[in-house]
């Protein structure tokens, strides 16, 4: 086991790593910029270290300050968190240089992982179903319309290097295209620094399921089941479910076999996350996602797996601590992202929270690190805390959800909170009838 952890993130996240460290009984180190220096986490570790002002790019993603907090410390590993330097192959190949165990996957994986062109093509080779697309980059405008016609509109065009939705552009006919790519190379350009862009099927009403898996690096290998993350803003997610209602036994069992196998091909390390997108019955390979999810917990509530305890216990060589048969799924978990925005206009809202009550009782858990009189900095992400709640069956946590948003009080900033207490209420959420494009079609036929 590794001797001392340094935690390479805020918020949330680097709380709920420190818990795991406090009950492994491995001491931590934590890092933090300068507007975070009254946070939770920073309280609670057995030590801190100041890595710079406010902005990310001088503080955590200062990769010479983070190893130099490690050296100053004695730390011998580093939890990356989610983003960040979660999935920055440059970052794990530095700690590994300095003797620092990454808890991760290896920065190989990482660079295959991060490529969304090398992804597809590595799917492909693993056995993963994806969607129909481009083989690689489309370079240009002639080689745009040719595979865009061979594929079959409505096409997307996406940024190789993309997420949360930048440099990515939907055209819905010949006349769509070139604009489409052009933006889209654009976009990728501008957020990336790279304007590489592929193209592939557009599909109509999918749903957003993924698969978590966790490898020994050794060759053994496992899944943990789907998660459903369908309901999104701008590619973002908000609402997560596990395990998805759209699914049935046969469907889980299956898929999460096909990415169980794949990741013992690849001899993956650690926690990842094989996103797809389902339609009809079919699954299609979006993307992996090389580290912890944010919405790692609901997968926790029907596992009863902790997941940053596994992720420690394989980086320091301890292997899995179970094999498939031995994992059962219990019961039903939602997660809601509670933001520090607008509920209507997401504009960010941070200043001084002057009044906090979390929700309690069976099934409700809260993965949050502000407190009253906490000031949420303008600096950084927006979300504030996450709201995960298990029942026994899918309408038992309903209920259960819609209680506890009720007890919920976060005064001083606005927050997202009213816009789950509509989705909890609303018939087609209780149905479990939606898809990737229903939360914002919901939110225009909302009047201003």
């Amino acid at each position: 086991m590794v001797s001392k952890i340094l935690i390479a993130n805020r918020g949330e996240i680097a709380l709920r790593v420190l818990r795991a460290c406090k009950e492994l009984g491995i001491p931590c180190v934590v890092v933090h910029s300068t507007a975070d220096a009254d946070a939770m986490h920073v309280r609670l570790a057995d030590e801190s270290v100041c890595i710079g002002p406010p902005p990310s790019r001088d503080s955590y993603l200062n990769i010479h300050q983070i190893v130099a907090a490690c050296e100053i410390t004695g730390a011998d590993a580093v939890h990356p968190g989610y983003g960040f330097l979660s999935e920055n192959a440059k970052f794990a190949d530095i700690l590994e240089a300095h003797g620092i165990t990454f808890i991760g996957p290896t920065a190989e994986h990482i660079r295959i992982m991060g490529d969304k062109i090398t992804a597809k093509t590595t799917a492909q080779e693993l056995g993963i179903p994806v969607v129909p697309g481009s083989d690689g980059e489309v370079k240009t405008e002639e080689e745009a319309i040719k595979t865009a016609a061979e594929i079959g509109y409505p096409v997307l065009i996406k940024a190789t290097a993309g997420g949360g939705g930048r440099g990515m552009k939907v055209a819905k006919s010949a006349d769509d295209v070139i604009e489409a790519w052009s933006t889209a190379r654009t976009e990728a350009a501008a957020a990336f620094g790279n304007e590489a862009v592929y193209m592939e099927k557009y599909l109509g009403k999918p749903r957003h399921i993924e698969i978590q898996v966790f490898g020994d690096g050794e060759g053994n290998a496992i899944h943990l089941g789907e998660r459903d993350c369908s309901l999104q803003r701008r590619h973002q997610k908000v609402w997560e479910e596990a395990n998805s209602p759209a699914l049935n036994v046969e469907q889980r069992m299956k898929i999460g076999q096909v990415c169980a196998d794949a990741m013992k091909k690849l001899k993956y390390r650690g926690a990842g996350t094989i996103e797809f997108l389902y339609e009809n019955g079919e699954f299609y390979f979006i993307e992996m996602n090389t580290r912890l999810q944010v919405e790692h917990p609901i997968t926790e509530a029907i596992t009863g797996i902790d997941l940053v305890h596994e992720q420690i216990r394989v980086a320091s060589g301890g292997g899995l601590s179970v094999t498939q048969d031995e994992i059962h799924f219990h019961g039903h978990a939602i997660e809601c992202r509670i933001n520090a925005e607008d509920a209507r206009t997401f504009v960010p809202s941070p200043g001084t929270i002057t009044h906090f009550h979390a929700p309690g009782g069976l099934g409700v858990r809260i993965d949050s690190g502000v407190y009253q009189g906490y000031k949420i900095p303008p600096y950084y992400d927006s979300l504030i805390g996450k709201l995960i709640v298990h029942g026994r069956t899918r309408v038992e946590c309903m209920m259960r959800l819609r209680r506890a948003l009720d007890e919920f009080v976060v005064d001083g900033i606005k927050t997202t909170l009213p816009l789950f207490q509509d989705l909890v209420d609303n018939q087609d959420i209780a149905n479990g009838d939606y898809d990737i494009h229903w939360l914002e079609n919901y939110l225009a036929s909302k009047p201003a």
